[in-house]
C-alpha cells in the first residue's frame, strides 16, 4: 500500500482555515434575490417560506442556497417539470435521549493525536459543534470524526436499487438486494457498562448485503467488518468476504483495504469456456491440473467499486483535513417522497439524477476538504458539507489532481420521527433517527453516474436472529 509523504503537505494543507459563524436560529428562512413565481421581478428580495413549492423556473433564485460543483451541474439535478418544497428551515432535530446523555457525560473526553486518530472516545458525539475552533488545524478532523460517529441508530437496513448509468453512449444497468450496516459498538442504546453488541468481535460496525436481480448477479453477497483499530491506524484493512456464486464458496474480497463501505462488482459471469483447460496433462479443480477459465471473472468480482453507500462511512484518519468555512445550503436531509421498494416508478429526471422534486430543508452546513494519505484511490481530495447540527452528510465532491472534479454527489435522507409507522426504539421511545434513503452521484468526466434508492431503510435494532445473521459468515451462503 502506497503512503505519500506527509509532513510538508499536512502543514501546507492546513494553513489559513476560515472563522465561525452561528447557526441561524429556527425557522428562521433566508432572504433570496431572483424571481420566485410568476409576475414577480428580478430585483425584488424574498424570503423563502416553510412549505413553499418551487419549480424550475425559480431555480436562479437558489443559486446561493446551493454547492458551486452542485450550481455547475445542474441540467443533471434539476429539471424542468420539477416541483422542489421548501421544508423545515434551521430546525432543531431531536435526537434519543440515550445518545444526548451520553453526548453530555463525555463532552470533552474524545481528542485526536497528532495523526488525527482519534483517542479516548466512548459513545455520543465526540466533539459538540459550539467547542469547535474553526481556527484550531485540527478543527477539520473534529468535523470528519463527528460525521463518522454521527448518530445513525442500531444501522440502517433494507432494500436497495442500483442504477449505474453510463452516459449518453450506453444504458443504464439495474441491480437490487438487500443491505445492512450494523453498528457494533458505541452503542449508547444498550447502557453504559457495555455500549458494545455482544457477538460484536474486534469490529465497530459490520456491513454487506446480497443482490437478487438482475440474473448474473443473483446471490453475489458480502460482508465488511471495520476493526476497531482502524480509528487508531487508517492503514488496518477490513475483514471482507464475498461469496461468489459460481465457486459456491466465501473467498476473501480483493480489494482488502476500502474508505468507506465495500460494494463488490456487480455481475457474476457463468462458465462460457465449457470446463477446465488441461495443464501438462492434468485436471486443475476438477481432478488435477487445469485453468478455469471463469476464474479471473470471479477474482473480479471481489473487486471493490465506488457505488451505492459512498457517504454512509468513512476513514476520518486517512485524510489531511482543512476547514472551508460554514454557511447556508437548501439540501434533502428530510424527503418526503418514496421511491423504490415502495413506490416503483418515481421520477428522477431526464439524467435519472435528480431528486429535486421532493422536500429541501434550509440548513447550516460545515465545509471541509480532505486530502487523502492513500495514493490507490480514485480522488486525491473531498470535500463534504456536514450539517451543523445533526452531522449528516449533505453534499459530497471529489476531485482528481490540479482540482479536478471527478463525482458531485446528493445524499437524501429521512428523518424517521416524520415517517407513518416507522418503529420506536425497543420501549417507548421514538427512533429519532436519519435513514439514508438514496443517493445520486454524477461523474462529469463521461456524463454517466449512478443513483441508489433504499426507501424501506430502518435503522432500529434488527431482532436477535436476524442480528446473529448479520454477524456471521451463514448470511453470504444462505442470505437473510
Amino acid at each position: 500500500m502506497n503512503r505519500r509523504p506527509l509532513a510538508l503537505a499536512a502543514v501546507c494543507w492546513l494553513l489559513a482555515p476560515a472563522g465561525a459563524a452561528a447557526p441561524p436560529q429556527p425557522h428562521q428562512c433566508p432572504t433570496i434575490s431572483g424571481p420566485i413565481g410568476p409576475g414577480v421581478s428580478d430585483a425584488v428580495a424574498q424570503r423563502l417560506q416553510e412549505g413553499q413549492r418551487l419549480s424550475h423556473s425559480d431555480l436562479l433564485a437558489l443559486r446561493s442556497l446551493l454547492p458551486p460543483e452542485i450550481w455547475q451541474n445542474r441540467h443533471v439535478f434539476f429539471y424542468p417539470g420539477m416541483e422542489m418544497m421548501i421544508g423545515d428551515c434551521h430546525r432543531v432535530y431531536a435526537v434519543p435521549e440515550f445518545y444526548r446523555a451520553a453526548s453530555e457525560a463525555h463532552a470533552g473526553e474524545a481528542r485526536l493525536d497528532p495523526e488525527r486518530n482519534l483517542e479516548n472516545y466512548t459513545a455520543g458525539l465526540p466533539f459538540p459543534p459550539e467547542s469547535i475552533d474553526l481556527e484550531s488545524p485540527q478543527a477539520g478532523a473534529k468535523w470528519a470524526w463527528n460525521l463518522e460517529r454521527r448518530f445513525r441508530g442500531a444501522g440502517p437496513f433494507g432494500n436497495f436499487r442500483l442504477v449505474d448509468i453510463l452516459g449518453r453512449a450506453g444504458r443504464s444497468h439495474v441491480y437490487e438486494g438487500f443491505f445492512f450496516f450494523l453498528q457494533t459498538r458505541f452503542r449508547s442504546d444498550l447502557g453504559e457498562e457495555n455500549l458494545t453488541v455482544s457477538d460484536a468481535g474486534g469490529s465497530q460496525w459490520i456491513a454487506g448485503g446480497r443482490f437478487s436481480e438482475p440474473h448474473a448477479a443473483r446471490h453475489l453477497a458480502w460482508r465488511q467488518m471495520r476493526p476497531i483499530e482502524a480509528q487508531q491506524r487508517y492503514t488496518t484493512s477490513d475483514e471482507t468476504f464475498v461469496y461468489v456464486p459460481t465457486q459456491r464458496k466465501v473467498r476473501r474480497a480483493a480489494t482488502a483495504w476500502v474508505d468507506g463501505v465495500y460494494l463488490p462488482r456487480y455481475t457474476v459471469a457463468g462458465d462460457s469456456g465449457g470446463g477446465g483447460i488441461n495443464v501438462g496433462g492434468d485436471l486443475y479443480g476438477g481432478g488435477g491440473l487445469a485453468i478455469n477459465p471463469t476464474s479471473a471473472l470471479s477474482i473480479q468480482q471481489t473487486e471493490h467499486i465506488d457505488r451505492g453507500f459512498t457517504a454512509l462511512a468513512l476513514r476520518p484518519n486517512a485524510y489531511i483535513w482543512r476547514v472551508h468555512g460554514e454557511r447556508e445550503v437548501l439540501a434533502p436531509l428530510n424527503s418526503s417522497r418514496p421511491g423504490f421498494p415502495t413506490s416503483e416508478s418515481r421520477n428522477f429526471g431526464p439524467h435519472g439524477l435528480s431528486v429535486a422534486s421532493d422536500r429541501w430543508d434550509v440548513r447550516w452546513a460545515v465545509v471541509i476538504e480532505g486530502k487523502a494519505l492513500e495514493t490507490n484511490l480514485d480522488h486525491e481530495t473531498i470535500v463534504l458539507y456536514v450539517d451543523w447540527q445533526t452531522q449528516q452528510p449533505l453534499y459530497v465532491v471529489t476531485r482528481a489532481g490540479r482540482g479536478r472534479i471527478l463525482n458531485v454527489g446528493i445524499p437524501v435522507h429521512r428523518y424517521s420521527d416524520d415517517t407513518l409507522n416507522y418503529p420506536t426504539w425497543p420501549g417507548t421511545q421514538r427512533a429519532s433517527v436519519f435513514d439514508p434513503v438514496a443517493e445520486v452521484f454524477y461523474r462529469v468526466a463521461d456524463d454517466s453516474g449512478w443513483r441508489r434508492e433504499s426507501y424501506n431503510m430502518r435503522s432500529t435494532p434488527a431482532d436477535e436472529r436476524q442480528r446473529r445473521r448479520f454477524t456471521s459468515t451463514s448470511f453470504l451462503v444462505r442470505g437473510r
